[in-house]
């Protein structure tokens, strides 16, 4: 059991750290932190640290460094986190607030964040399976091509051209598939979406005539290809040139550049952390290793909008990171992506 002191030895050891990257020693704590006792005390607090593996010792005779239980510990026990500037505050509104749309936000988030932590930012795109299509418009651009264009809930509008075989189109022809496409679609989330689009290709010969089926099914095509796109989880990254600044990946710096390149690994991870029911939450070191990211802290927040669950946001960098002042960055950055995306 931790004593009341030890803890707040191992909260200033792990600040001091992070601030050095040096082992720190018991006369450091004492000249640094106002902690009222001996050198001596302070090294018999040191002590039960190391006995309870929450520190330990790099080299013979050097002082000491947090290990990944360390940093939980200190993690668990922050009393609060780090507060933003008001300066802060406002130009993480201003900058989220000027995002013109989905993609846009994404992007801005990912910079802030990166430039407010100096770690990698990640920000997993709103779930849009649940999101109803607003409009989808079918237009003739040529004798053989068209465009088909879809508008989501979220204001994703994708656009895409349909090359038909060598036939003259329509308008008239045209107008009659959007109908029918739309009448299937307006309203419904994009998993049943997916659904009626592939509903119409299978039937088909049902409702059009036989010569034109191949022309149709060329138009399915693209739009059920616009819906599976949108339907898939995305994240957006920033940052990665942060991961170069030090050796704190002891060599393991491929791993997490890897990791980041497979966008699939942030997304369970993320999804794991989302149980946990915390606003912010950590993942810290040995706790990633089914993820192959052992060398990394990731910290992470949930945000939502009208459209969607929940989805994550946050940093990923080195174990030797400043977790109060990142975990506060990730906290407010979430509640004004919440804001910014509620009012759009």
């Amino acid at each position: 059991m931790v004593s009341e002191r030890s803890l707040a030895v191992l909260h200033a050891l792990v600040g001091d750290y992070v601030e050095s990257n040096e082992p720190v020693g018991s006369k450091s704590i004492v000249e640094r932190h106002s902690f009222g006792v001996s050198a001596a005390t302070i090294r018999n607090d040191m002590a039960l640290l190391e006995d309870e593996e929450l520190i330990a010792a790099p080299h013979t005779s050097s002082g000491r460094v947090p290990t990944d239980k360390g940093y939980r510990l200190y993690v668990d026990t922050l009393s609060r986190f780090q507060p933003l500037s008001a300066g802060q505050r406002a130009a993480i509104e201003r900058f989220l607030g000027e995002s013109s749309d989905l993609d846009d936000a994404m992007a801005r988030t990912v910079r802030l964040l990166a430039q407010l932590t100096n770690q990698v930012a990640v920000v997993q795109y709103p779930s849009l399976k649940r999101t109803a299509v607003r409009h989808i418009d079918l237009v003739a651009v040529g004798e053989a091509r068209v465009l088909c264009v879809l508008i989501l809930g979220t204001g994703v509008v994708e656009q895409q051209v349909a090359a038909l075989p060598a036939v003259r189109v329509t308008e008239a022809w045209v107008h009659g598939l959007r109908e029918r496409i739309a009448g299937a679609v307006i309203g419904s989330d994009l998993e049943s979406a997916v659904q009626a689009v592939e509903l119409l290709d299978r039937t088909v010969e049902d409702w059009a005539e036989l010569a034109e089926a191949e022309l149709v099914r060329s138009v399915l095509a693209v739009v059920i290809g616009q819906l599976r796109a949108n339907r898939s989880e995305r994240i957006a990254i920033a940052g990665a040139a942060n991961l170069s600044r030090g050796a704190d990946f002891s060599g393991s710096l491929s791993t997490v550049l890897e990791a980041i390149e497979e966008q699939v690994t942030l997304l369970r991870l993320f999804g794991e952390m989302a149980q946990e029911g915390r606003e912010v939450s950590a993942s810290i070191g040995r706790e990633n290793e089914p993820y192959g990211l052992e060398s990394a802290s990731i910290i992470a927040s949930g945000y939502e909008d009208d459209s969607s669950t929940p989805s994550q946001l946050g940093v990923l960098g080195p174990v030797r990171m400043d977790y109060a002042g990142n975990m506060a960055a990730v906290r407010a950055v979430a509640r004004y992506l919440n804001r910014t995306l509620g009012e759009g």
